[in-house]
């Protein structure tokens, strides 16, 4: 999750969906309340902890930590240096997700129809959005983090791509890279806000409307695609503090791209993000 999340386009709530710890992440979310306080004060810590749901909250933090830390230099320098094959990765992963998400609708009708095709048209709409001006406010980096938190747990929506669009995604980047406590955890309060809030939402349209909500999930990631396309022209470019960021592109065939399209190395990622989103299906279901 902490890998994807690192990716403007990628989600992990997709990882977190397709290795079937998705519902249990929402509902150890929303037991996080007062009465989770009065537990410990009444009942002790091991009470508490039961409650929290703390040794699985625990190690999903501590895997996002780390994936996050360790590998946020290595994204960047792929996303500049390797576009094609690190997109292509991710296409074939957020393409398996979709008929593993798909698959968990049971029941298929006008209703689920509508809401897929609707989750789908919101997704490709945010991922035309164009980005805003890199800011480093500190309300404004908190709002950021709430957010980008919310698009997180959603599958298909990239919290990182939240914060391209919001001009949040570099300072909050460079904060984790020259480990800046105080943007670092103004972010962090931010997405412990937007988390709590938004979790109740989730769980109340799982527990009434599962069907509906697979379904717009499902057109979440759907959507999403557009962003994740390998190959892009780059029709409008900005300067962002002393970057260039292209902020209009469009998508086109391997064979009009502008440059060597690595095509045999593209299609062997995908394949391989394809694969591994099963084989992590397949130790979920064992598991």
């Amino acid at each position: 999750m902490g890998a994807a999340d690192v990716v403007p386009g990628v989600s992990g709530g997709t990882i977190a969906f397709i290795s079937g710890i998705y519902e249990e992440l929402i509902t150890s979310i929303n037991n996080v309340n007062v009465s989770l306080l009065n537990t410990l004060r009444k009942e002790g810590i091991k009470a508490f902890w039961t409650k929290l749901n703390g040794n699985f909250l625990l190690a999903l933090l501590l895997g996002i930590g780390i994936s996050v830390l360790s590998l946020a230099k290595l994204i960047s320098w792929l996303m500049e240096n390797k576009p094609v094959p690190l997109w292509s990765f991710f296409f074939g992963l957020v393409v398996a997700s979709i008929i593993l998400v798909g698959k968990e609708i049971k029941k298929w009708n006008l209703a689920a129809i509508i809401i897929l095709i609707l989750g789908a048209t919101i997704a490709f709409y945010i991922t035309k959005l164009p980005p805003s001006e890199n800011s480093a406010s500190l309300p404004y980096l908190f709002l950021s983090g709430a957010l980008a938190i919310c698009a997180m747990i959603l599958p298909g929506i990239s919290g990182a791509f939240i914060l391209v669009l919001l001009g949040s995604y570099k300072t909050v980047l460079d904060a984790v890279h020259e480990r800046d406590l105080k943007i670092v955890i103004t972010v962090g309060l931010g997405a412990i806000f937007g988390l709590l809030s938004f979790a109740k939402l989730l769980k109340w349209m799982f527990t009434h409307y599962k069907n509906l909500t697979l379904a717009l999930l499902t057109g979440f990631i759907l959507g999403s695609l557009n962003k994740i396309w390998p190959w892009k022209e780059v029709l409008e470019t900005k300067m962002f503090g002393e970057k260039i960021i292209a902020i209009k592109e469009q998508n086109i065939s391997p064979f009009s791209f502008d440059g060597d399209p690595q095509l045999i190395s593209a299609i062997i990622l995908a394949l391989l993000g394809f694969s591994l989103i099963f084989i992590l299906e397949k130790l979920a279901a064992k598991k």
